[in-house]
């Protein structure tokens, strides 16, 4: 049922499914496929593109915190669910209830929560992370066999992968690269050195699946590229990628202006001629940032349309003027195509000083998702 409110998001699953298959056709017939749908899948909605994955097939899941896990599980989604933030050891309890993976990065959290799972009599799958060159989470490389070879021999606790992240995630550092592969690759070697068996061993995010084949080892870990964006603006598109998400509101108000007339907050843009303005019911607390104020464009019938004046909370204007057809209830495409034109959430980033991924992340939950489902497609 279209969803009456004037500002949307369509999330088209088909377009999802495609952009898998473009995955799949990467990692090859022996790659695992972890998805990650953290922060409601990259603004996406976590639920409906967990559940389209599972029915094609995939059965690893990443989270950032055990509430979104916890949502996951709630909806049915089975399969294993890993916390990629870790977690703190007033969590266990929440992490072994909704039979989370959580990713380890340090003994004492551990053997924590080893106890807390042998006191339960259970056994709990875990993930380890390893820090290459990111900085963030993860044992120091020079440590990293030690202590995993430590955590595998800890009771409850069962290694189901170990991993790891590329600092540069479009890969454009390709010194940093190669370090960062050759030192999970000296981790992964001294691991099996040891007898030690894990089951997965994955580093690939979007770009390596996309342009390093020496990357993929047993389990890829596509995120941006399942949503059918490149990892940067410039990423040179082997595969062809369909963007899931589009983004459209629509006029509620049109007023011609003269010459002269500032408009929005602050007054900071004037009209220098006679104009024709929209009023769109959408703002920064939608996420259309007001970064984008006196920058970004939007589309109508197939015609680009600037955005005037600062970006408020609620709503935006657009000068229209020239537009002709431009009327009151018109759709207005903030992100996606129209009538062969087409703006980009890397257009978005690039009139607000971010990034594709903080566009779409951005995009808030009071904006409804409309979810448009594929027919079942037996060629695939």
């Amino acid at each position: 049922m279209p969803s009456p409110r004037p500002t949307i998001v369509n999330i088209n699953l088909k377009a999802l499914r495609q952009n898998l298959h473009a995955v799949r056709r990467r990692s090859g017939a022996t790659g695992e496929i972890f998805a990650v749908v953290k922060a409601n899948a990259y603004g996406h909605g976590a639920v409906e593109v967990a559940r389209l994955l599972q029915e094609e097939g995939v059965g690893h899941f990443g989270v950032a915190t055990p509430e979104e896990g916890a949502e996951l599980r709630q909806a049915g989604i089975a399969g294993s669910i890993t916390v990629l933030g870790g977690i703190l050891p007033e969590q266990f309890d929440a992490v072994m209830e909704q039979d989370l993976t959580p990713a380890l990065y340090n003994t004492e959290w551990a053997e924590a929560l080893s106890q807390e799972a042998s006191r339960g009599g259970r056994t709990i799958p875990v993930q380890i992370k390893v820090d290459t060159g990111m900085g963030r989470l993860g044992f120091n490389a020079g440590e990293a066999p030690e202590k995993i070879a430590a955590i595998a021999a800890l009771p409850g606790l069962k290694i189901l992968g170990v991993f790891s992240h590329f600092a540069f995630a479009d890969l454009d550092n390709p010194e940093c690269v190669r370090t960062q592969l050759a030192t999970f690759s000296r981790i992964k070697e001294a691991v099996q050195a040891e007898g030690i068996s894990i089951p997965f061993w994955h580093l690939s995010n979007s770009g390596a699946i996309m342009a390093l084949p020496s990357a993929l080892f047993n389990m890829v870990r596509p995120g941006i590229m399942l949503y059918g964006i490149p990892p940067s603006e410039t990423f040179p598109r082997k595969d062809p990628l369909t963007p899931v998400l589009s983004w459209e509101t629509r006029i509620i108000h049109l007023k011609e202006v003269p010459a002269g007339t500032p408009l929005s907050y602050g007054h900071t843009y004037v009209t220098s001629r006679k104009s024709r303005i929209a009023t769109l019911p959408v703002g920064y607390a939608d996420g259309y940032s007001r970064r984008f104020s006196n920058r970004a464009e939007v589309l109508l019938h197939g015609r680009r349309a600037p955005v005037i004046g600062r970006v408020t909370m609620d709503m935006t204007l657009a000068d229209v003027t020239g537009i002709d057809e431009a009327a009151l209830g018109d759709r207005v495409t903030l992100l996606g195509q129209n009538d062969g034109d087409e703006i980009t959430a890397w257009d978005l980033a690039r009139w607000g000083d971010s990034i594709a991924y903080e566009i779409l992340c951005g995009i808030r939950r009071r904006v409804p998702r409309i979810y448009h489902h594929p027919e079942p497609d037996r060629s695939l």
